[in-house]
This record gives C-alpha cells, structure tokens and sequence, in this order.
C-alpha cells in the first residue's frame, strides 16, 4: 500500500507538469472598472425598475460563460445597474429567458436555498479590498433570498444573515431583481478621499435549465465567483461616514413539553426571555452579546446509523454560532477541529439533551492585513453536568495576496459540583494554522494543534497538512491528518484519537465538444491508507475509492460507479451496530452505483446501491430518495436507507434495519412557511416529528411555532417526549 501511496505521487507529478497549460488564467493586473450613479429620488422596491433614475445608470452585460463550457457565447444574457443614495446601493437586474416565466427553475421559497437547484442571481463584495473575503446577496425570480460570508474561496457561511431587501418580477422574456443593500449591512472603510472609494464587486447568474453560469468579469471554471482576486472594481460611490450601528433582537418564548416514561407523566411550561445585542462598532469590529439564548427554531439532527470505526460529524445549526464560523483554525473540516461550537450548549456529547446557556459575548475585527476574534460562553449546571465556561481567541495575519498563518487558543473550565460530586477541570489547547495560495491553481493549508487536560494531566497533539491543485482539466491532492491517543479538544472535534490519515488522489476533467448532454467526466482514484500515531507500524485500515464512471449531465442529472478495495486491521473492540467484530485481519471489496435525475426538475429522484464484503460477511445498502415540488410554494420529499447485513460478526449475525424520512414544505411567499419532518429508524425503534412555521412579519423579525414528538421503545419501556413551542423575534437596526 506505501509503494501505491509513492507511486500516486510520482504520477501526479509527472501529470501535472504536462498539464501546466490548462484553461486556467491568472487575475487581471489592471481590474475592471464599473461605476454606481448617485440618486436623490427614491426607489421603490418592486422588481420592476420602472423609475426613471435606472435610464441613467451604466450597463454591465460583458458576462463570461464558465458552466457548462468556459468561455464562448452563451444562451441567457444579463443586465446589471448600480444606484446609491445616502442610505443603500441599490442593484437593478434584468435576466434574459426566452421561455420566459415557463423557463424558471425554482425548487422551493425558503432563506438560504440550496445553490445548483435553482434558477440565480448574485452580487459578492469585498468593500475592504481583502481579496480574502467577500459577502454575497443572492435571490432567486421568486424573490428568496441567500446571502453569506466567503473566506478564501474555500469555506463558506450561508448562515450568516444581514438586513437587505429584493423583490423579483417575473415576465415572458425574463426576469427582473431589484435589491436594497443598506450600506449599514455592509463594514467598509472611509476612503481618504471621497472619489477614491473602490469595492470589489462580482456578479453571477446561474440559468438552471441550462446549467448555464455565467460571471463578471471573468473568472476561471476551476474557481467560483467568490474568489475575489478577480473581482472588478466598484467606483463612484460616495459613502455615508461608516458609524457605529446597532442590532438588536430580543426574543419572547413559550414552551410547553409533557414526557412519558416508565408509565409516568411529567409536563411543565416555561417563559423564556432573552436575545442578542450586535454593536459594528466601528467597519472593521463588531461586538455581539447574548442572553438567555435560545435556539428553538434551529434544524434538528438526523438519525445516522454508524457502520463505521469512525466519530460521527453532526453540523452545527444554532444562528449564533455559526455567524464568523470561517475565521476559527480547522473551519470546514470534519475531521481535526480544535474548536467546534457544537460542544457548547450541551450536557455532555454531542447527542445530549440541551444545556442553558446564560451569557456570551463574541468579537471579530477584520481589515485588510489581520483578523482578530474572541469569544466567550457561561453555560449553566443541569442534573447531569456542571456548570462551565468557554473561551476561545484566535489571531490571524494576512500577507501577500491570499496567504495567511493563524494562531487559536480554547480554555474550557468545568466548575466544581457537590450535587454530581465533581472537581473543578480544564481543557486548553494552542493552534497554530495557514493557508498559503502561491498562484491561483495551487493551495497549501496546515494545521498543528496542542491540548492539556488537567484532569489526567495529559498533552496531545493533532495536526494536518494539505496540497491541491485545482486547473479546469484536472484536480490533484494530497491531506494527512493525525491524531495522537492523548489529544483531546475538549471544545472541539477529532474523528478518531491516535491515528495518522493519508488521502491522496485525484481526477481528470473531460469536457466533451461533441457530446452536448454530458458536462462533465470525471474519472479518478483516492487512496486512504490510516496507521497509528502513537505506533506508526501499526496499521489501522486502508481503502482505494476508484470512480472510473463519473458523469455529469448538461442537465444536472449524474451517475457514478466506484469500487472500494479495502484492507481492516481489527485490534480492538469494535461492534456495528451491536454487532461484535472478531479482532483480526480483513480483505474485501465494495461497489456503488449512484444516480439522481435533474434536481431542479419538479419530480426528481435519487438513488445508490451499495453492495459486496464487509469484514467476514456481506453487506447491502440501499438508498433511495424522491422530490415532489409541482410549484415552488409546495415540496414534499420521501428516502429510505435500507441496509441488509448477512453472516457478520464473532457469531456470523444477521441484520436488517430501515431508516425512513418523509417532509413537506408549504409556502405562501418567501415570508410565510411551514416546514414539517417525520423520521422512523427500526434499529433503535425510535420516530420524531419536527414541525416549524415561520412567518417573517418584517425584516429578519419572525414569529416561530414549533412542535417536536420523540418516541423511542426502550428496555425499560416506552419513551415519549413532546414539546409545543412559540417564539417571537424583533430586529431593530439603529
């Protein structure tokens, strides 16, 4: 397996020096230039740019095609127009379509939609010039909204929410999108003189009938529009002074849940009241405070069934935490994580019933040459855990164009309980990270982390270090994770402790002239090869994940065959599901089909089959799933996971368990929705409901009513929880 590791390196190397001349191109020396036009009449937002003030601002149309072919003349033209006033910058679009309102592609009406599923436009910026960093505001013809954080082109947030406003009107040539992005939702510096103010600015458009994407001004296919070294320049702005501001948004909550367990009854009722407090006090810092913090209208988790030797990576969903999550060392990783925000909140692991969180503060300041954040969370005692405190601080200083190195410390102190009969603990660790970018195809990132646990007084480390290099024709990399046995990130997230991962690999990218209806082939291999840390002659397991068929239709449909080859050293208790694994050797081979039809279709489907060895017996999988949204107001969704184990385990078991998830979404308009989910897992014989209406009575103010039903066969019993919710929010901006 080592010389298959050496021998991918060598012909990627050897790749890659006869690929130097792929359709990459570098940034533009001397960017573009647009230009927004001052007004002093209003603008009334209703996607009709029927004001007389649009006649006079420039047109931008120069668009360049990077999807499904890069360059060349493409099929759905865009225009684009800037206007400001005292108070917001305004964007005027008009999206071409000869099918006009028969040709939009909209799935659904909720916040933050799903990128690729629809029918787009948006507008990133970089009012500071990062060339790091960009917001973006992004709808939809029906007027939804998505707008996010991007760091370096290689983590985004999609939950971070600003105040803005769009409106879309939908015609039979087109449509058009008419935003108000108050220049108090954007952090940007007073320029020196007031002619000298420079943004930068992309735009994009995604026509998902086609998959035709297209970006201004030009970028490379290998890069998205967030990679803002390409950005043109945003002239002609004449900006009120950047103030101070404040947001708040304090929150009223009603909680009513009745538990029935071992025969017994137990219902309670609860007010809650608290919020939080954002002060940008100045462009470049940003405070944000909270109280009593609640996170009742976030996603719930999804049942997983864990086949795997491998931790399980349960995505943070709470607003608060998620806001500036890309400035904090190992963000968009799932395997080292020195600091997850999921292990704040909780009594205990990750699947814990929720802790009170009483107070936090959080603080970023970001410019052109360094990024500093600080945050710091009380969590309350409950009957199962103390109380405790968390700190995190991180620093990071840019240099060059998209380089940069870090540093991050976390202190965790757990207080003393007489009730649990506990001592006061602590947990630190010390980071040290970067990303270094020396031209645009090629990314270098590390990460070295150190922790202490004072209560066993042990010192552990765990690292990674990565390499790609991304052209148009070909993508290349190599990741090496390690984790020693004693590393232990008390705030954070490690897949499994005293282990050492290498994963190479890579794939070439045909993109057939002739052949309209596939986008893209992609064949390829990636090698995973894992041996300990704390003995690195022991090796752990190692798999080869080959996809020789791997197409992309014009259309968004796709369809992979892989093969896994798998090698397993069982040298300690290990049990899937239940089952005992005899600690020995093991050699076997899987395959998997996957398909999906055109997600952006209002019937779609999704499907893998996975099938072949799995340590001494077999193992089926079966996943299927399908989508029903006749209009954009209505969805239903419907998958079931199927696995069938034969002859498995020290007592050659059989098992067989289904995991069914069913959904509807109903909307009237991007405003007012209801959202519902029913997921039954036979393994563990346990169902939950989550039902959620929104109704978002005024910018990023909403009234919530949430119902969740947990109901679990235990040995002890029948276990059912239920709780009815309703919240209100309301967001003032000063």
């Amino acid at each position: 397996m080592k010389n298959c590791l050496l021998l991918f390196g060598l012909l990627g190397i050897a790749f890659l020096s006869k690929s130097q001349h792929a359709q990459n191109f570098s940034p533009p020396e001397n960017p573009q230039n647009v230009y927004a036009e001052p007004i002093n009449s209003p603008v009334k937002i209703d996607g009709k740019l029927s004001e007389p003030v649009w006649n006079h601002a420039q047109i931008i149309r120069d668009f360049f095609r990077i999807e499904p072919r890069q360059g060349g003349d493409y099929q759905f033209e865009t225009e684009v127009k800037l206007l400001f006033d005292h108070k917001n910058l305004y964007l005027g679009v008009y999206c071409r379509d000869s099918l006009g309102k028969d040709g939009v592609r909209v799935q659904d009406l909720r916040r933050d939609f799903v990128w690729g599923e629809n029918d787009v436009f948006g507008i990133q910026l970089d009012p500071q010039n990062l060339k790091q960093y960009c917001v973006a505001f992004q709808a939809t013809p029906y007027g939804n909204q998505r707008d996010l954080q991007n760091f370096n082109d290689s983590h985004t947030d999609v939950n971070w929410n600003a105040l803005w406003s769009v409106r879309t009107h939908q015609t039979d040539t087109g449509y058009f999108a008419e935003f108000a992005i108050p220049f108090k939702s954007i952090r940007y510096e007073q320029a020196a003189h007031p002619d000298s103010v420079t943004w930068g600015v992309t735009f994009t458009r995604m026509a998902r009938r086609a998959y035709e994407q297209t970006v201004f001004p030009a970028i490379p296919q290998s890069f998205s529009p967030y990679r803002m070294t390409y950005a043109a320049q945003l002239k002609g702005l004449k900006l009120p002074a950047p103030s101070a501001n404040v947001r708040v948004e304090p929150y009223l909550l009603y909680q009513q849940e009745q538990v029935k367990s071992d025969g017994q009854t137990n219902a309670d009722g609860d007010v809650k009241f608290g919020g939080d407090v954002k002060w940008a006090i100045n462009p470049r810092s940003v405070l944000d405070l909270t109280f009593n913090t609640d996170f009742a209208q976030a996603d719930v988790d999804r049942a997983v069934n864990n086949l795997e030797r491998f931790n399980i990576f349960f995505p943070e969903r709470r607003q608060f935490f998620l806001e500036n999550s890309g400035l904090w060392a190992g963000a968009g990783d799932y395997s080292v994580i020195p600091f997850f925000s999921r292990t704040i909140g909780l009594q205990g692991d990750f699947n814990a019933e929720p802790a009170k969180i009483d107070a936090g503060v959080r603080y970023t300041q970001r410019d052109d040459k360094r990024s500093v954040a600080g945050l710091y969370i009380h969590q309350s005692a409950t009957e199962n855990s103390p109380a405790a405190s968390f700190a995190v601080g991180r620093y990071l200083q840019s240099y060059a164009k998209e380089n940069n190195v870090g540093v991050m410390l976390t202190h965790r102190l757990d207080e003393a309980s007489d009730e649990l009969g506990t001592s006061q603990s602590n947990n630190t660790t010390l980071t040290v990270d970067g990303l270094i970018r020396p031209k645009s195809e090629l990314t270098f990132s590390y990460l070295l982390s150190g922790s202490r646990d004072n209560s066993n007084d042990t010192l552990g480390l765990a690292g990674k270090v990565f390499a790609s290099y991304n052209a148009n024709r070909f993508y290349l990399g190599w990741l090496t994770n390690f984790v020693t046995k004693d590393y232990s990130p008390d705030m954070g997230f490690v897949f499994q402790k005293n282990v050492i991962w290498h994963n190479p690999g890579g794939y070439y990218i045909f993109r057939p002239k002739h052949i309209s209806w596939i986008r893209r082939f992609d064949p390829g291999a990636f090698f995973n090869y894992y041996h300990d840390a704390n003995d690195p002659g022991n090796f752990q397991q190692a798999s080869i994940y080959l996809f020789p068929i791997y197409l992309i239709f014009t259309d968004g449909s796709f369809f992979e065959y892989a093969l896994y080859p798998t090698w397993q050293n069982i040298n300690f208790n290990f049990a899937p599901l239940g089952i005992p694994i005899a600690q020995d050797s093991y050699y076997y081979t899987r395959h998997q089909v996957t398909y999906n039809t055109d997600q952006s279709k209002s019937f779609s489907i999704s499907g893998k089959l996975s099938w072949g060895g799995f340590y001494n017996g077999k193992r089926l999988t079966v996943t299927g799933g399908v989508r029903y949204a006749p209009i954009p107001h209505v969805a239903f969704t419907a998958s079931h996971e199927y696995n069938n184990l034969q002859d498995l385990g020290e007592s050659f078991q059989n098992l067989k368990t289904n995991l069914t998830t069913l959904g509807a979404r109903f909307a009237l308009n991007p405003r007012i929705q209801l959202s519902a989910f029913y997921q039954y897992n036979s393994f563990d014989k346990q169902g939950r409901w989550n039902v959620r209406g929104s109704w978002e009575y005024r910018p990023l103010s909403f009234v919530y009513l949430v119902f969740n039903d947990t109901n679990a066969e235990l040995l002890e019993g029948n276990y059912r929880q239920q709780q009815v919710i309703g919240k209100i929010t309301f967001l003032k901006q000063f």
